[in-house]
């Protein structure tokens, strides 16, 4: 091995001193423009002593000498000897080029500050905020509804880190939610996996974290493994809320994020809303208004008057909200039996405009004794239904579907997937019949006799893009819509969808119910990173068990055309064991953005029920 040189040495450590950046270069340009100085100054006292005229000594040299390097224009005004002239013309010759090369490095160096802060790699230095992790089509829902909820505070921010362009971030949110009102967005581009990237959100002082669910291959891992970094930080640690893909990854999500993680599962949700809206007519579009931050929202309140009272006198206590069940220190129970006495320790669980709205009634509810229909109650009976395509929460859609039927059901399943019907062992009430069909052409459709199935369940297609998948869902059901109007068929159907974009079209159809996944799971995670304790409210609503919500008939709660308080509604549904939230008006069914849905009016509000209208109830089976 050859030995180094001092050259080599010497020109390594230039190199690196070189590569240190802008302030590294000008320094080196003052070293030059320092011994540039000093030579021409040298020069002058040696081929021009006395130059020019009125110079005493070598400082004011030095200074004539820096005012050329500096100001090479100042070469033109100068008299006096030849080798007096060729020395200045020589420093400011000299004073161009050094002036030059530093009006570039500092320009340079500005682009290179302005890049970096485009980019968005600063720490944010904010509090009370909420932070997102990740990007995917759910963000512009979840800023959105974020929007509605901090409309009433003065400074609100939302945070946004992912792996894109800041500018291009902030531009796409801009152009799907509209006006921010009151909110500030703040984007960031890093990876929510490392840790330094994680530190520019400042996460000590946020109000709390939502976690994506990204786009591509496999991304719950990706969620994983945010929420292991997440957990690996010190300090302070703001809630977490995460959504989840696969029900399979929950129990390996929970173990990385740790207990204080709420983990949202997008199969299991999709799929339970999906097989409540295929049932009852409307439920999908009841549960988007309890989701969003528009219309009536849930809150937790604490009794105080009303400790000792019984739920079923708790249910006329509030005149501009509707109570809809207990958070015990035992859990959340929704609909619970009228003779339940509440005590102390327990939250009441209210549907409202606002939290500002929630106020104690004066007086007893006006009722009208008389409108009020007698109880009854019918025993379930068999149902058929026919479920249209396949993917990959079809499985968990029938296993639940099987668990809301009555012995003796029947379902079809309509199908050209090639994974169609597997994995269905051990359903109990319902009968199984699988055929192979293209949903999209009209004569398969007719063939399978449409008119004698009580419900129809459109999936999306997962062996295309969300797309092309949604392009074909609507064909499917511009042909049952056609169907219908050319048969006089009479059957429900409820589909679902990716993209909110097509939901106007989807309209056309005028399918009963339509389930945009994505949607409902953005809503889901945006009233989480609000209050984590809705977790197990949503959870309960979305639940076969207990109570859940039923668009029923109005005619069964009271006389229909006759004017009365929707009180009277609510005490109704009381005597049977129900609980009474709004009501559903048939003439508007299909007028955005409520579709004639109801929710919590004023107990004292004067109401006209029609037969098609319907009461929405919160009940067993």
């Amino acid at each position: 091995m050859s030995k180094i040189t001092f050259r080599e040495r010497t020109r390594y450590w230039f190199d690196n001193t070189m590569s240190k950046g802008t302030a590294s270069l000008i320094g080196w340009l003052a070293v030059v423009s320092v011994g540039l100085i000093v030579v021409v100054a040298a020069l002058t006292l040696w081929l021009a002593p006395g130059e020019p005229s009125g110079v005493g000594h070598a400082g004011e040299v030095l200074w004539i000498a820096l005012m050329h390097a500096l100001t090479p224009s100042k070469v033109a005004s100068d008299k006096g000897s030849i080798a007096y002239m060729a020395v200045m013309f020589a420093g400011s010759l000299g004073g161009l080029f050094i002036v030059s090369m530093l009006v570039g490095l500092l320009s340079n160096g500005l682009k290179q500050k302005v890049d970096r802060l485009r980019r968005g790699r600063s720490r944010i230095v904010e509090s009370d905020h909420t932070v997102v992790l990740g990007w995917s089509d759910q963000v512009f829902t979840i800023v959105g509804e974020l929007v509605k909820a901090h409309a009433s505070q003065k400074r609100s921010v939302i945070a946004v880190l992912a792996e894109r362009d800041k500018l291009a971030m902030e531009e796409a949110i801009r152009e799907h939610v509209g006006d921010l009102g009151r909110t500030r967005l703040v984007c960031r581009t890093g990876r929510a996996t490392e840790p330094r990237d994680l530190a520019l959100m400042n996460l000590s002082t946020a109000r709390s974290v939502v976690v994506l669910s990204p786009e591509g291959e496999d991304p719950d891992a990706h969620v994983i493994k945010i929420l292991l970094a997440l957990a690996k930080r010190t300090g302070t640690h703001p809630p977490v809320v995460a959504a989840l893909a696969s029900s399979r990854n929950i129990a390996a999500a929970r173990l990385a994020g740790g207990p204080d993680v709420h983990l949202v599962d997008s199969d299991d949700t999709a799929s339970r809303l999906i097989v409540q809206s295929s049932r009852q007519s409307g439920m999908s579009v009841v549960c988007m208004d309890l989701l969003n931050f528009d219309g009536g929202e849930i809150y937790m309140r604490t009794p105080k008057k009303l400790v000792g009272v019984t739920y079923g006198e708790a249910l006329h206590a509030y005149q501009t909200a509707s109570v809809i069940g207990l958070r015990r220190p035992s859990g959340v129970v929704l609909n619970p039996s009228s003779d339940t006495v509440i005590n102390a320790d327990d939250e009441i669980i209210v549907i409202a405009h606002d939290d500002s709205h929630v106020r104690l009634a004066a007086g007893k509810p006006s009722l009208d004794e008389a409108a009020i229909v007698a109880a009854g109650r019918r025993a379930p009976e068999p149902e058929r239904t026919l479920l249209l395509n396949w993917n990959g929460r079809a499985e968990q859609i029938v296993r639940y579907l099987d668990a809301y039927v009555a012995p003796g059901s029947v379902l079809e399943i309509a199908a050209d997937h090639p994974k169609a019907g597997t994995g269905l062992a051990g359903v109990l009430n319902l009968t199984v019949n699988v055929k192979d069909c293209d949903t999209t052409d009209r004569f398969a459709l007719e063939s399978l006799g449409v008119g004698l199935f009580q419900h129809v369940i459109v999936l999306s297609d997962d062996r295309f893009d969300a797309h092309h998948s949604d392009t074909r869902t609507l064909m499917t059901l511009l042909q049952l819509r056609d169907m219908q109007s050319t048969l006089g068929e009479h059957y429900s159907i409820v589909s679902e969808m990716h993209d909110e974009n097509n939901r106007a079209l989807a309209e056309v159809t005028e399918a009963d119910d339509i389930v945009i996944s994505d949607t409902v799971i953005g809503l889901l995670l945006a009233q989480l990173a609000e209050n984590k304790h809705l977790a197990d409210v949503f959870g309960y609503l979305f639940d076969s068990r207990g109570s859940e919500i039923y668009p029923r008939p109005a005619g069964t709660y009271v006389t229909t055309g006759t004017t009365v308080t929707f009180s009277t509604v609510v005490e109704a549904a009381r005597r049977r064991g129900e609980t009474a939230i709004g009501y559903r008006d048939s003439a508007a069914r299909n007028h955005p953005p409520h579709y004639g849905i109801v929710l919590n009016p004023s107990k004292s509000e004067p109401i006209v029920l029609g037969a098609r209208d319907s009461v929405i109830v919160l009940a067993e089976r």
